[in-house]
């Protein structure tokens, strides 16, 4: 059952379209689109109708695009197509509205002024040709558009209707509609909603010419960062891909420059200790343009050799001169192509209607559907001419670096970025290559990961839910045979629970430390099969750490043995521990740099949870671990282990058993075990805090960057511990409030960009959150808002018609009949019942059914006994980031007294609560 449709309209206009002065126009103008309009003027009723239904809406601008879409139940398919199309109709953009909706841009931009993704990729534009469109600031903020043409006498709403008006044209726009309708009832829905939308035939705007001049083109330019680390990002312009896209000459040069297996460019570097990632491709591109760039991530060593560092990545591109292109490496990369192609995951629907219509105003129809995924035509002349435009006298090197403080003399204007530049001639470039480490480059090997056997196994029977394979002292291990996607491809996922991995902040690090040095020693082997479609994983788990494998099943058991075998023969290498040491410090010291509803979200699940440690404390620690700790430890770590095991796909019963055995003769067999079966005390419990009724907690704590002007917050309803009927009450009420919630604190109060509701799920532990961020206001005021929409909502629930309150069931139990679109999707499911201990394998089912008995007056009953203000059972949390804007304000009206509910220390405030119960809890708390 397809119980979602989904359309996407992409406006072949973008920001490049911004008249001067009016930086972010284009951007304003998607935001306002979502007001109303002449068929439909209630404001934000078309997200209210499409959240309603099941569904999610949103766009994006582009520098000469603008994608707007949605998806939806399947039976509200056609309103919810009919208020799509009025955006492009006849849409209302009130004075009222507008004036709000550019504080929402604000508020967005304000969001990523300390982002480092966005203040580069601003920089690089920065420096290019003023008069091409790339040098643009492309998101607009409160000064572009209220403050300067305000100033000029330009009126930002007749500016915004005017470019409406000239660039909302039919033409320049493209339509994908995906239904299960058959085509000639879709194409008549289509003409139906969308005939009316005026075609004045403009013709697409173009910007011929190149962004970069001479002066912009062989330079150096230091760059001062918001997050420790540094980074080095070479830049060539190229002549576009899309123009050779049957070719692929950049697919071919960035599979080769990125590559990781031995004697690539990134084995060197990581050898020799100057770096940690490695990526290349092309960039920003247009028909008209296009870059070409290797971003590469810098070890403090690395720092110091800058130059030798892009002379080895101009030894390899010369070893690629040198090489000639290679049918044999094109003819691979198209074999992996191809099967990717055949064997694609389904995706969900929104997400497949945005890919199709941004590529359609760039491709010809024939090749809409398979695009660029597939390079089918070898010619070493194209891939040749893009392979001799990555010159020394084309380049542009940015590097990024906090040790450029203070050493920098100019300052790009949008995101106040520091910066210098320096001339870098090709004779340069060529002594840089001359004083390189003269190693051994070579191209890859041939890939053994690429699958050959690509057949479906039979399973003789049709599982449904998973089954418990087989239980023993070491392991538990869940099977689903797949039975819905008819795919090669095979889904692993092993967890050890090891008790000693995490009873102490010093523990959990080393842990970290272990599970990043395994995946380390794997890179370049797994390299390749991450290249064929076979991908793993190793992370640091709340009790230990988890291996995943997923990808083709024709080479998956290969991949897995070596590695359980390198976990198993897990040795200490000094060199690699220092350098994952040293990027672990910055991913740390980086978290201060978080948003500040994200640090919110920190502060919420430390408040709860029981097993917690705050991650300064780990930072703290940090320094202080040496390698031999490691050696110590990893041994301990392992005396005693539990293995969760969870497979599932393209493998037979016999196959999965035999895959586990062998992990268990690996660990626990022999005559001196790596590993001891748990004793019955020592199994994983996950317990989260109890609140106190009728007490409105509250934590505040300034926001950890002292830069960041927003605020953010955090308030949470803990309702109940994990049962259908309570379930189903709490979604219900979460789709009914989260439109209204938006619309009331963010479009109508402005209070911020991010406003969301949400329900949240603590292991088993279910309840309602609100996360608001705001430059506007501080978390106090925020919280007060809070509580007052509740009461105004109240209101709306208890008007709520009979008839809407089933047309809100209906939805809810359409989307939980949503099938899930792939392998990852389902095996992502059923290992949360896994993971949490609740094994509630028939779910959907179960809570389809609670839904199908649900009536109006239980549901006001749920809100009027757990969420509405003053309510009895009523359990709340508020946390409170204050940042840099609101910081004078709450300092003032601090108390010296504790107010009531006021949590001063979060671990007395832990242990002064009862703790619920928990699903997890031993190999045996389940009866088979």
């Amino acid at each position: 059952m397809m119980s979602q449709c989904a359309a996407a309209m992409d406006v072949g206009v973008g920001y490049f379209s911004d008249p001067d002065g009016l930086e972010g126009l284009a951007h304003f103008l998607e935001h306002m689109l979502f007001y109303a309009s002449e068929k439909y003027p209630l404001e934000d009723s078309y997200s209210k109708y499409i959240s309603e239904h099941g569904g999610s809406r949103n766009a994006f601008t582009d520098s000469e695009n603008t994608n707007f879409y949605f998806d939806v139940n399947t039976d509200s398919f056609e309103e919810a197509l009919d208020r799509f199309a009025q955006f492009f109709i006849k849409p209302l953009m009130s004075a009222d509205a507008t004036m709000r909706e550019i504080k929402a841009v604000d508020s967005e931009n304000k969001k990523n002024l300390l982002t480092d993704y966005w203040r580069m990729s601003q920089l690089q534009s920065h420096i290019s040709m003023e008069s091409h469109p790339y040098h643009k600031f492309g998101t607009g903020n409160w000064d572009t558009l209220e403050v300067r043409p305000k100033a000029k006498g330009v009126d930002t709403r007749q500016e915004l209707l005017k470019f409406y008006e000239e660039n909302y044209s039919a033409n320049l726009m493209h339509l994908v509609v995906y239904s299960k309708e058959s085509l000639d009832k879709i194409q008549s829905l289509v003409e139906d909603k969308f005939q009316e939308i005026r075609n004045s035939g403009r013709s697409f705007p173009s910007f011929p010419g190149q962004p970069c001049s001479s002066e912009h083109l062989q330079i150096l330019v230091r760059a001062v960062p918001i997050k420790e680390g540094n980074k080095l990002t070479i830049v060539w312009p190229i002549t576009p891909e899309i123009r050779y896209y049957k070719e692929g000459p950049c697919r071919y040069l960035g599979h080769l420059i990125r590559h990781r297996g031995e004697g690539s460019l990134f084995y060197i570097l990581k050898t020799l200790g100057w770096a940690t990632g490695l990526f290349a491709g092309e960039g920003d591109w247009t028909l008209e343009f296009s870059f070409f760039r290797v971003v590469i991530d810098l070890t403090d060593a690395g720092q110091d050799h800058m130059q030798d560092i892009v002379g080895l990545l101009f030894k390899y591109i010369q070893l690629l001169q040198q090489s000639g292109v290679c049918k044999w490496i094109f003819d691979e990369l198209l074999a992996v192509c191809e099967t990717g192609f055949h064997y694609q995951d389904k995706v969900h629907p929104i997400s497949y209607v945005i890919n199709i219509a941004s590529k359609m105003r760039m491709y010809p129809p024939k090749d809409w559907l398979v695009r660029s995924s597939m390079p089918s035509n070898f010619n070493q002349g194209v891939i040749q001419m893009v392979l001799n435009e990555l010159s020394p006298d084309k380049v542009r090197i940015f590097w990024e670096s906090k040790k450029f403080e203070g050493l920098t003399d100019m300052v790009e204007p949008w995101y106040g970025t520091a910066y210098s530049i320096e001339k870098v001639t090709t004779s340069m470039i060529q002594e840089w290559m001359s004083m390189a480490p003269n190693e051994n480059l070579h191209l890859p090997a041939s890939n053994i990961f690429i699958p050959r056997d690509l057949s479906l196994k039979d399973q003789e029977e049709k599982i449904k839910y998973p089954v418990l394979l087989r239980k023993s002292s070491y392991s538990r291990v869940w099977y689903k045979p797949d039975t819905m996607f008819s795919s090669p491809k095979a889904y692993v996922k092993i967890d050890f629970n090891c008790p000693y991995a995490s009873h102490s902040p010093e523990a959990k690090i080393i842990t970290s430390i272990f599970a990043r040095l395994v995946m380390d020693y794997l890179n370049e082997y797994a390299y390749y099969a991450g290249v064929a479609g076979l991908h793993h994983y190793i992370n640091r788990t709340d009790g230990g750490f988890e291996v995943t494998v997923v990808g083709y099943n024709h080479k998956l058991r290969i991949l897995l043995d070596t590695v359980v075998d390198k976990i198993a023969k897990f040795e200490v290498k000094p060199d690699r521990f220092s350098i994952i040491k040293e990027r672990l410090t910055q991913d740390y010291q980086n978290l201060k740099f978080q948003q500040p509803y994200q640090q919110a979200m920190h502060y919420c699940s430390l408040l709860l949870e029981d097993r917690s440690w705050p991650w300064m404390e780990e930072l703290e620690v940090l320094p202080n671990i040496k390698a031999e700790d490691l050696a110590k430890f990893a041994p301990m770590m392992l005396s005693r282990a539990f293995l969760e095991c969870y497979i599932a796909g393209n493998i037979e019963c016999a196959e999965a058993k035999s895959m586990i055995e062998h992990v268990e003769d690996i660990f626990f067999k022999g005559s001196n075990p790596i590993c001891q079966p748990l004793f019955p005390s020592q199994h994983l419990t996950n317990r989260v805090v109890k609140l106190e009724r009728d007490m409105n907690y509250f934590y505040s704590k300034e926001g950890l960057n002292p830069s960041d002007e927003n605020s953010a917050l955090l308030h949470y309803i803990q309702v109940h511990r994990d049962d259908f009927m309570l379930n189903v009450k709490l979604q219900l009420f979460a789709l009914i409030a989260k439109q209204p919630t938006f619309h009331q604190l963010r479009s109508v109060e402005q209070l911020g960009y991010i406003t969301v509701l949400r329900q949240r799920n603590d292991w088993g532990i279910r309840g309602l959150q609100f996360i608001i961020q705001s430059t506007v206001k501080g978390p106090e005021h925020i919280d007060l808002r809070v509580q007052a929409f509740l009461q105004m909502f109240e209101t709306q629930l208890y008007k709520m018609t009979q008839d809407e309150f089933k047309s809100n069931v209906n939805a809810l139990i359409d989307m939980k009949l949503e099938k899930h679109k792939n392998l990852w999707e389902e095996s992502s499911f059923y290992w949360g019942e896994i993971a949490y201990g609740t094994l509630k394998f028939d779910r959907i089912e179960a809570e389809v059914a609670a839904l199908r008995q649900l009536t109006q007056p239980e549901l006001i009953d749920f809100f009027n006994e757990y969420i509405k203000v003053g309510a009895p059972q009523k359990r709340t949390l508020s946390i409170r980031v204050v940042g840099k804007e609101h910081l004078a304000e709450y300092k003032a009206t601090k108390s010296e007294v504790a107010q009531p509910g006021e949590i001063d220390d979060i671990f007395s405030f832990k242990k002064s609560l009862p703790l619920y119960g928990s699903f997890r809890g031993g190999a045996g708390h389940i009866k088979l």
